[in-house]
This record gives C-alpha cells, sequence and structure tokens, in this order.
C-alpha cells in the first residue's frame, strides 16, 4: 500500500472529489441547490472543488446521480464515463465527451486506470417498476494508479464482487439515502459494514447521506420529522460503531459534506 492515501472531498451525496495518477475525478456530481423535488440540505460545494475536473464517473441513471444541469456546471474540459448503453442519452441532452464503459471494460487516463464493476441496484432512469425509456447496467468503478486502489461502489447492495477486489486503500460505500426508507438495491449502515469486512479497505469514507431531502418532511413536526432530521446525521455514525465493532481493521472517516477527507 502506498506511505499517503488519495486526496478525497466529500462533495455531498454521491459526489467525491477523488485525486490519484495525476488525474481530479468527480464521481455521481450534484452541484445545485435542488434535484428534482429534492433541496439540498447542505452548503453547495466550493467551485475550486469541480473547476479542475479530469473525468466524471457516473454509476447509473438515476436523477440523483446522473443530474444533467450538475453535468452542464462542468463544461466540456471532463470526459464524462457512463455505463454502457447510457451514451446515446446523455450526449441527447448536450452532454459532450462521453465515454460508455461496460462491467469489466477498462479505461485508462493517464497514468490512472478505471474498472467498470457490477452494482445491484435498478439502472433505469425512473427506477425498477420501469419497462420503458432509458435503461442502463448500474455499475460501481475501481479506480488503480501508482498511488492508490480506490473503490467507488456507487448505489449498490452487497455482491460477490465485493469478495474479489483485495488490497483496497479506499472503499467509498453509500450509507443511506435522501428519504425516511431505502429502496431495494441500497446499503444501510449494518449492510454497508458487512460489505467492509468483505472488502477490508484501509479506509472507509461513508457517502450517499446527510445531503438531499424532501423539505416538508425536514421541516415537519413530531415524530416523523424528527426521524428525518437523525436520518441526515446518524447513518455514517452507526456505520463507523458497527465497523468498530467488528473484525477488521479499517478505518472509518465520517467527513460531513464539502469538507475534505
Amino acid at each position: 500500500m502506498p506511505d499517503a492515501l488519495p486526496g478525497l472531498s466529500f462533495l455531498g451525496h454521491s459526489t467525491v472529489r477523488v485525486e490519484l495518477g495525476g488525474r481530479v475525478v468527480l464521481t455521481d456530481p450534484v452541484l445545485t441547490r435542488r434535484v428534482g423535488g429534492l433541496t439540498r440540505v447542505v452548503d453547495l460545494p466550493d467551485p475550486a472543488h469541480h473547476a479542475d475536473v479530469d473525468v466524471v464517473l457516473l454509476s447509473h441513471l438515476h436523477g440523483d446521480h446522473l443530474h444533467v444541469p450538475s453535468l452542464r456546471l462542468l463544461g466540456n474540459r471532463p470526459r464524462i464515463v457512463v455505463p454502457r448503453g447510457a451514451g446515446e442519452w446523455v450526449r441527447d441532452k448536450g452532454i459532450d465527451n462521453v465515454v460508455e464503459l461496460g462491467i469489466g471494460e477498462e479505461l485508462r487516463d493517464g497514468d490512472l486506470r478505471i474498472t467498470a464493476l457490477p452494482a445491484a441496484h435498478s439502472g433505469h432512469r425512473w427506477g425498477p417498476r420501469f419497462t420503458h425509456g432509458p435503461q442502463a447496467p448500474a455499475v460501481g468503478h475501481l479506480l488503480e494508479a501508482a498511488d492508490g486502489r480506490v473503490y467507488v461502489s456507487g448505489d449498490t447492495d452487497l455482491h460477490p464482487v465485493m469478495d474479489t477486489l483485495g488490497d483496497l486503500d479506499v472503499a467509498l460505500l453509500p450509507v443511506w439515502g435522501w428519504g425516511p426508507n431505502l429502496g431495494p438495491g441500497h446499503l444501510d449502515p449494518d449492510r454497508a459494514a458487512q460489505a467492509v469486512e468483505r472488502l477490508r479497505p484501509r479506509l472507509a469514507v461513508p457517502v450517499h447521506w446527510g445531503t438531499l431531502a424532501l423539505p416538508g418532511l425536514v421541516r415537519a413536526p413530531g415524530k416523523a420529522g424528527a426521524r428525518m432530521r437523525r436520518l441526515l446525521v446518524d447513518p455514517p455514525r452507526r456505520f463507523a460503531s458497527q465497523v468498530a465493532a467488528g473484525p477488521t481493521t479499517t478505518q472509518v472517516v465520517v467527513t460531513e459534506p464539502g469538507r475534505r477527507v
């Protein structure tokens, strides 16, 4: 393993800036105050965090991960890496420099190697119950360079490939979402801790929490509102406690949205 970890900044939801192999990678960028009916409940990330991005990794087509207004903020500089089958739909939205990457396929950008991996999650733009409209398999990504190996799971449940990656420096793992409940194909804090047992990374960073919410529910009185407000802060801490009580030596770094890991 390298002596130093890759440069990481958690920008909120599933958006992470990864500095590795002389490249700046941005995962699933969500950079605006609103995403459909969801409102950002933390500050917007500093534009400096995404001004010099070389590669954007999109894990799947859901609107809180493939967010077209956020992609437009990045301009034409970065390569936009999408799951195989999603390229035409993204280009039709006016996004240039799009590259498709299917499960098991590799992309090299300078000294950085990116491999698309399976994810146990719906790949349909509007969710698992729809059969028409844009669809492409949801993916995770493995980033490799001389200065580290980073696993970006994307939205997923547990899956067998997690047992095969080995020697990871960092795993970016989702621990919740934006609502009071999780649908299929997600990790909650307990299942994310199980993922750590299988991956055994040097460092785990919880993502997909504390950033987006239904505004009316956050402000709601009574138990429903109180529960939603707890869900904006509790999941990564529960995840860290579960990992600390488990068999691995993985260090969990709970990083507030907008902060450097």
